[in-house]
């Protein structure tokens, strides 16, 4: 991770660890430094601590062990109104008896703040979200597109220096949350708030995430730029997660710096990078990422070459997804955009395919769960 200088450090956790019956730790030891200004999402399978993390920042849990530091000073005791936070809900959790403008108003008229200020701040509110023609409809009378859009200008009226969002989007259909994808990234970019974000989906977190945290088994795995996390994931929980991933078990046989040689099962041997390997003998999987993979004569220049029988084509409209059998595993997936695709390659097909060294990354081997 790249250094921080302390003053940019706007959240701490520090060893924290959470536990509802003292035996199983839910959250198992969370160090993590979240900067002024940045969005960091939390990302992982349920059950993996991302949520109890955030609960834990809001104040809505208190952690088993650790602190966490906001600005500097710890905020184990203070409660949650006190931390000047705000945050956005799956289920928007708006007054269904006050009208937008009311629900607005609210966390404002709580801080005691004149009600010509209130007036101004809920009008600025509404216009960040283009939202200012509904102010006197109630929740009930919106769409949830629109609703989710009250909770966000709601979350952020007072200002707040730190915005939590637990899975704000996930009732939405696939074309809205697209849309306010980005127009929550958008916000963030102007506003220049911090936002911590939680979500299970891969595709939500790398679209809208300067950084991400993986979260499984209630620790971090990696954290990460989006793209540092899709092209250089560093164990094959990560790379399994996010994207899609080819994945080939095999067995070290050696190491030289940063590259090594791995057998397969059937005794082809690939040169890979070793990002997490033991020592020679020892298993390890190995991940190449389908867009990665070249078919036919784009393979003739790669380091690694096998052949593999086309078994099924999966038509996607910008691309198509080519499932082989290779090296004895038979889903394979190749992802080919359809300007590059052979029209002439059928199921039963055997053809050469290839990658090159540096997109196949030797990684631990994936325990079955």
């Amino acid at each position: 991770m790249a250094e921080t200088q302390g003053n940019d450090i706007l959240v701490s956790f520090r060893g924290v660890q959470k536990s509802y019956d003292g035996e199983n730790l839910i959250v198992k030891d969370l160090n993590l430094d979240i900067r002024k200004g940045e969005f960091l999402t939390l990302l992982g399978p349920s059950g993996s601590g991302k949520t109890t993390s955030l609960m834990m920042l809001a104040g809505f849990e208190t952690p088993t062990a650790g602190e966490i530091l906001l600005g500097g000073r710890a905020i184990n005791k203070l409660p949650p109104h006190k931390r000047d936070i705000g945050m956005v809900f799956q289920n928007y959790a708006l007054f269904p008896h006050m009208t937008v403008a009311e629900n607005l108003a609210f966390p404002l008229s709580v801080r005691g703040v004149s009600k010509s200020d209130i007036a101004e701040r809920v009008a600025r509110a509404l216009g960040m979200v283009q939202l200012e023609a509904l102010a006197g409809r109630y929740p009930a009378q919106m769409s949830g597109g629109q609703q989710q859009r009250v909770a966000l200008a709601r979350a952020l009226v007072f200002e707040p220096q730190l915005v939590l969002m637990d899975e704000p989007l996930g009732a939405l259909d696939k074309q809205l949350r697209e849309h306010m994808q980005m127009e929550i990234k958008h916000l963030h970019q102007r506003l220049g708030v911090t936002v911590v974000y939680v979500t299970h989906d891969q595709g939500e977190a790398l679209t809208m995430s300067d950084r991400v945290a993986v979260f499984h088994q209630g620790e971090i795995q990696q954290i990460a730029s989006p793209r540092q996390l899709y092209e250089e994931p560093c164990n094959a929980f990560v790379a399994n997660f996010i994207g899609e991933n080819n994945r080939i078990n095999g067995r070290l046989v050696s190491q030289t710096g940063e590259r090594c040689v791995v057998e397969l099962p059937r005794g082809e041997q690939v040169e890979a990078l070793a990002v997490r390997v033991g020592q020679p003998g020892e298993q390890v999987s190995l991940s190449v990422r389908p867009e990665r993979v070249r078919i036919n004569g784009h393979s003739s220049a790669c380091d690694n070459r096998f052949s593999g029988r086309v078994a099924e084509f999966i038509y996607l409209g910008d691309h198509v997804r080519v499932r082989l059998e290779v090296a004895g595993q038979n889903n394979f997936f190749v992802k080919q955009p359809i300007a590059e695709l052979d029209p002439a390659l059928a199921v039963g097909d055997v053809v050469p395919l290839g990658w090159q060294v540096e997109h196949v990354r030797a990684l631990d081997p994936l325990t079955a769960e």
